[in-house]
Formats: structure tokens, C-alpha cells, sequence
């Protein structure tokens, strides 16, 4: 209440943030007759510097979402190489998700998202930084471009914590681990490859395994995305310069691939994997902004549709309840695989386990297979088979091991 007069909440649900997240969000909750405004700091077509690789879980949620793969290459599975092993594996059918990925640059997939969102009657403002109004402990919407907007559920899906996160509380958690990755495009005959290929055996200039791989993702247009990206548990990451991991790496594939000069300057970017807060009175985060990351391979995309879906819905349900509701059906869906994920990263960061751990992970089929489904982000805790037992197996283990690992965590400076 503003004085008499009773504020009329200029939306249902205000955005801040236009990546997959915020788009899937957005466009669920206005297909659903909800009145929805989204802010995105940067204009329309930006690009997000990302690998570009989209699992069979985050095809399942386009499917879902009714996005048209039109524009996406398609990948049939993933090759993995591990030293002098390679592994080709089909992803797997039959199961909850489908049987292919893609690869398909931001550029493109945002803008296909955001014009689904768009078309089912979400209002964009782009080139416009929002950020959240907190009034008695309760977020009742933003400030933006020196106007108030007001909603019941303000969700926060801007990618790693910037200012709108740290005014909610939604900071990293200081010792969990977190990603860096760097990627550039390069033109390559190869382009058009339908698998993508993860070189699990990465070191850096002082010969140290790198907790993290290199990728060669085909985009089908005549490019290949090619990247690297590590984890924080790793002994000498403060030290760690990308550039020279980038380099290092595309000496390894430039004759297979036989890979141009980078198109455009190496990019950067960091992985949050943790988030101190994800939800409170009024607003929710999704996506990378949850610190919804798959601290194995470093992929998000499918975790920010599915986390925009939820929250959508939830607040089609009931926008009073839809924060809490939101936490708990996240926490069903993700928190065990995450943290599991989590606690592995602590354990690779040792480079002896890493190097005897990625001989195993890669050294039969059976393994191999395991292996596929988590870097395909084909495993949640309810998953069943061999890959479901494995990773429960590990769970335990690695939840009796969680104070050890964090007191013998491998020297990160």
C-alpha cells in the first residue's frame, strides 16, 4: 500500500534478464495469460560467449518449450579422448530425453527463444539494466531507466552474480568451486561433424592435469567451437591463464581439425556453481543465476530452460507461494546431482586422482557409457540403470568424504 491508493503491479511477472533462462520463463508464463516484462542490459542479437553445445536434456526442453531446431546443427553423440583413448559414443535412446544434442551459437538460440516469448505476448526492453526494489524484506519489483515497475515475482536470471544479485543476497558461496571457460570460433572442413568431442586430458604450461576438458563443438555453418575450461579445485588455478590452456589445446586439434585462425578474439567467461540464496519473498533466481551449473562439464543451458518452466508455472499457480514452492521443486530436481558434482570437483582437483580417475572413466565401455550420460546431463538422482547406481554409489562415498576433501582440497593459488 502506497499512502490511500493501492499500487496496480504494472506486470505479473518482471525479468531481468533475456538468456535461455529468462526467455523460457518469460514464455511459458505469458503463453499461460500472464502479463510479463523482461529488461536485458544489452540490445537485441547480443551474443553470450558459451560453447554452444546443447545436450539431449536441453533439446527435450526446447521440444517442450515448441522451439523449432531449424537453425541448430545436429549431434549424435559425444567422442571422448582421454591420452591415447577415444571413445565415440551414440547419446542414448530410450530413455526421458532424446536421442540427439545440437550445437547451436548463442547468438542464434537466444534470439529464437526471446522472439518465441515475444510472439506469445512477453514485453522486451532491451538496453535496459534493472534492478530489484527490496521494501521490508520483500522484493515488490525494479527500477528501471529511472521507472518503477512493480509484480508479485521478480525473477532473477542474469546470468553470474552481478549488482541485481548481490541486492538479493543471491552471491556465490565463497568456497564452493566455480568454472572458467574461454572459447573462439574457427573455420573447419570438420564443421559439419555430427559429434561432439571432449579431450578429457588437459594440463597446463607447468605440466599439471587440469580439472576440465577442451571441446571441438561442429556449429554445421561452416565454423567449429572450440574451447577449454577448468575448475577452481585445481592446484595452481590462480595461475591458470586461459589463453595459453586455449593455445595449448588448439595445437592438439588443429591438424585432425585442421582448424583456421580464430574468427573473432578468444572470450572468456566464468561458471557460478553455487548460490547462497536462490529464492525470497517476491522474486526467485534461475539458471546460472541459481548457481544451476553441472560442476562436470560445465553446462547450464538445459538446467536454465527447466528452472524458467518451473517458476513460470509456479507462478501461474499461485504467485504468493511460487518462491518457496519454486526452492523446494528445484531442490527435488537438482540439489543431489549438484552437490555431488560439487564434492567430485574437490576430488579430480587432486592431480593424482585425476589422472588415475579419467584412465578409468574412458577405459571401458561400460564406463565410458556412465561417463556420456554425465557429461550429457543425462543424470538426476531418480535416473535408473547402471548410470543411476553409479552415481547414487558415488553420492554416499562422496558425502562421507565432503570434510576430507575440503581439508585436503588441492592448493588453489
Amino acid at each position: 500500500m502506497t499512502g490511500h491508493h493501492e499500487t496496480v503491479p504494472a506486470a505479473d511477472m518482471i525479468i531481468i534478464g533475456a538468456g535461455p533462462a529468462g526467455a523460457a520463463a518469460a514464455l511459458v508464463a505469458a503463453e499461460g495469460g500472464a502479463n510479463v516484462v523482461v529488461f536485458d542490459k544489452a540490445a537485441y542479437g547480443r551474443d553470450k560467449v558459451c560453447g554452444d553445445g546443447l545436450t539431449p536434456r536441453a533439446i527435450g526442453a526446447l521440444n517442450e518449450l515448441g522451439i523449432g531446431l531449424d537453425g541448430a546443427h545436429r549431434i549424435e553423440g559425444l567422442r571422448m579422448i582421454a591420452n591415447q583413448t577415444q571413445r565415440e559414443l551414440d547419446w542414448p535412446s530410450g530413455g526421458r530425453f532424446p536421442d540427439h544434442g545440437a550445437v547451436w551459437p548463442r547468438r542464434r538460440l537466444d534470439a529464437a527463444l526471446i522472439d518465441a516469448a515475444t510472439n506469445a505476448g512477453a514485453e522486451i526492453r532491451w538496453s535496459t539494466e534493472a534492478l530489484p526494489i527490496v521494501e521490508d524484506g520483500a522484493t515488490v519489483g525494479v527500477e528501471a531507466a529511472g521507472e518503477r515497475w512493480t509484480a508479485p515475482l521478480t525473477v532473477l536470471a542474469a546470468g553470474a552474480p552481478g549488482a541485481a544479485a548481490r541486492l538479493l543476497g543471491a552471491r556465490r558461496v565463497t568456497d564452493e568451486p566455480f568454472g572458467l571457460a574461454i572459447r573462439a570460433y574457427a573455420e573447419s572442413p570438420r564443421h559439419a561433424d555430427d559429434m561432439l568431442e571432449a579431450c578429457l586430458t588437459l594440463t597446463d604450461d607447468a605440466g599439471t592435469p587440469v580439472p576440465g576438458y577442451g571441446w571441438m563443438f561442429p556449429a554445421g555453418d561452416g565454423t567449429v567451437n572450440v574451447g577449454v575450461g577448468a575448475l577452481s579445485t585445481m592446484k595452481g588455478f590462480k595461475r591458470l591463464n586461459l589463453n595459453t590452456l586455449l593455445d595449448s589445446y588448439r595445437s592438439l586439434v588443429q591438424e585432425p581439425w585442421q582448424i583456421g585462425d580464430w574468427i573473432e578474439r578468444p572470450r572468456a567467461w566464468r561458471l557460478p556453481m553455487s548460490v547462497q540464496r536462490r529464492h525470497g519473498p517476491g522474486w526467485v533466481a534461475i539458471g546460472d543465476a541459481a548457481g544451476l551449473v553441472n560442476p562436470m562439464n560445465g553446462e547450464g543451458i538445459d538446467y536454465g530452460l527447466e528452472s524458467g518452466m518451473i517458476a513460470a508455472n509456479l507462478l501461474l499457480d499461485d504467485p504468493a507461494t511460487a518462491p518457496p514452492a519454486y526452492d523446494k521443486a528445484i531442490a527435488e530436481r537438482f540439489d543431489g546431482f549438484l552437490s555431488t558434482g560439487r564434492r567430485f570437483s574437490f576430488l579430480i582437483g587432486h592431480p593424482f586422482i585425476l589422472r588415475n580417475g579419467l584412465r578409468l572413466a574412458v577405459g571401458t565401455d561400460a564406463l565410458a557409457r556412465i561417463t556420456l550420460q554425465v557429461m550429457g546431463n543425462l543424470v538426476d538422482g531418480d535416473t535408473p540403470g547402471a548410470a543411476g547406481h553409479a552415481f547414487r554409489a558415488a553420492d554416499r562415498v562422496l558425502k562421507t568424504a565432503d570434510p576430507l576433501l575440503r581439508r585436503t582440497r588441492a592448493n588453489s593459488d
